[in-house]
């Protein structure tokens, strides 16, 4: 019974995109439970606390390059149904965790199935459909992300509310259960014959070290000072590691990050553009929360109904965009797209206050971000692999992927040493709508340097959904 008997494509989608989809909910919920878990641990500093969140985002942004090649290499349905049994034991392990420091351990190990089976379901999925029909099965698979951000905040809250933060990790194991049965009786294996060599897993290592140490220097450095010797010796040490990083990815045969990538223009700034704005997007779902509940009084699950105009206009409006780009080239889109960003932010800047503005303020500030969202994030994935060779492709996508979890950590961590322990004023929050100002106006200004022309937007093999 080893064998997959069943070789339905649509199942095989199915299947791959239940895990997946849990994959990509865990990541966002865990933004709206964020402060019911600090009421559970009241002992624990928001410092200590927001690792709960970095630690998963480190190591999955460190390991879906290398997991990548381990399953072409190793094979892709074993390395999706081992990722998928390891997400689930650690979601079972999160939701019984009763001290911070365990729970922090076990979200790291979520992350390492997370990134097993991330690149492997993709690779599956494109194994199981004829060319003449994988343009359709990648488009669909772009949607189960934009359904994963905006099932997020409303799903996330209620969870949350009635059954307690234990309840987002529980809600993993009949997805995992369920994907690990059907997987191993549906898929078929299928790995890359060519792939040879191991990924360079010291250069990940050192990858996920530098970004550790950064991080800690960066949260804790409002309880020790940025001039203590903790603080400098942390960052200076991260930067150090990051160095010894960069230079072992030179010499290596198969690095961690390929550097060659960022030879080419568009990938170089497109990348830029993708780190500035994954930390304005996601101080923006970790401030809105706490500016919702904190500020205004909403309780969790109208807080998460509250945010969700914004990924629904992602929703609607990243299917047009891919359209318009392929007829008008992605720069004249992602120009104003920073720009609908940078209102919205700049209209909560200006108008949101200490009491309820919903209709006049949130509605259209969610509105335009999430019409800024829509036009950014899918295109500037494409335009940064644009125009790399096809040996190239999976590579760069991957890249992107993990530079985008990387400034995720900035994102929770500027966000944290923003807000303080417990934002309650107005006045608190506008650092959060300023750095999400920023990272608009980011992208309208690396954008004008893009080289893009109207021509069928590139959706690379390993493009996630995560990238929605």
């Amino acid at each position: 019974m080893n064998d997959p008997t069943i070789r339905s494509p649509w199942l095989v989608f199915a299947i791959t995109c239940l895990a997946v989809f849990a994959v990509m909910l865990d990541s966002l919920v865990l933004l709206v439970a964020f402060q019911a878990i600090q009421a559970s641990f009241a002992s624990v500093d928001v410092a200590q606390l927001s690792w709960v969140l970095n630690a998963y985002t480190i190591v999955y942004g460190a390991l879906l390059v290398p997991a990548g090649s381990l399953a072409d290499r190793f094979g892709r349905r074993r390395m999706f149904l081992l990722g998928a049994i390891i997400f689930t034991l650690a979601s079972l392990l999160c939701g019984m965790a009763s001290e911070i420091n365990w729970l922090i351990g076990f979200r790291a190990l979520q992350a390492l199935g997370g990134a097993l089976l991330s690149p492997a379901a993709l690779a599956l999925v494109l194994a199981a459909f004829p060319i003449a029909r994988r343009t359709l099965a990648v488009s669909l698979w772009g949607a189960v992300g934009a359904l994963a951000v905006v099932a997020g905040p409303p799903l996330g809250s209620w969870v949350v509310q009635v059954f307690g933060w234990p309840g987002i990790f529980f809600l993993n194991l009949p997805i995992g259960l369920l994907t690990v049965g059907l997987g191993w009786r549906v898929i078929a294996e299928s790995r890359d014959m060519s792939a040879a060599g191991w990924p360079d897993l010291l250069g990940v290592a050192l990858l996920c070290l530098s970004a550790g140490l950064l991080t800690v220097g960066l949260v804790q450095s409002e309880h020790w000072g940025w001039q203590s010797p903790a603080t400098v010796t942390a960052l200076c040490a991260g930067l150090v590691v990051l160095g010894l990083f960069l230079r072992r990815s030179q010499l290596v045969a198969q690095p961690a990050l390929d550097l060659r990538l960022f030879h080419e223009r568009n990938f170089r700034l497109a990348n830029l553009a993708n780190v500035l704005f994954g930390i304005a997007f996601t101080a923006m779902f970790f401030g809105s929360i706490q500016f919702l509940t904190r500020v205004w009084d909403y309780s969790l699950l109208q807080a998460g109904l509250a945010i969700t105009p914004g990924p629904l206009m992602v929703v609607l409006g990243a299917p047009l965009a891919g359209r318009l780009a392929t007829r008008w080239g992605q720069r004249i889109l992602l120009i104003p797209g920073g720009l609908f960003y940078t209102a919205g932010a700049f209209l909560l800047l200006v108008g949101a206050g200490s009491y309820p503005q919903f209709l006049s303020v949130w509605l259209p500030a969610m509105l335009l971000s999430g019409l800024g969202v829509a036009l950014i994030i899918p295109l500037l994935s494409s335009v940064a692999v644009q125009h790399l060779t096809p040996d190239q492709l999976a590579g760069g996508s991957g890249v992107f992927q993990a530079l985008r979890q990387f400034a995720s950590v900035i994102g929770v961590t500027l966000s944290v040493l923003l807000l303080g322990a417990t934002p309650a004023t107005a006045q608190a929050f506008t650092p959060i709508f300023a750095l999400m100002m920023a990272g608009g106006l980011g992208v309208t200004l690396m954008s004008f340097g893009l080289a893009t022309a109207p021509q069928p937007v590139i959706v690379p093999a390993a493009v996630q959904p995560t990238e929605l």
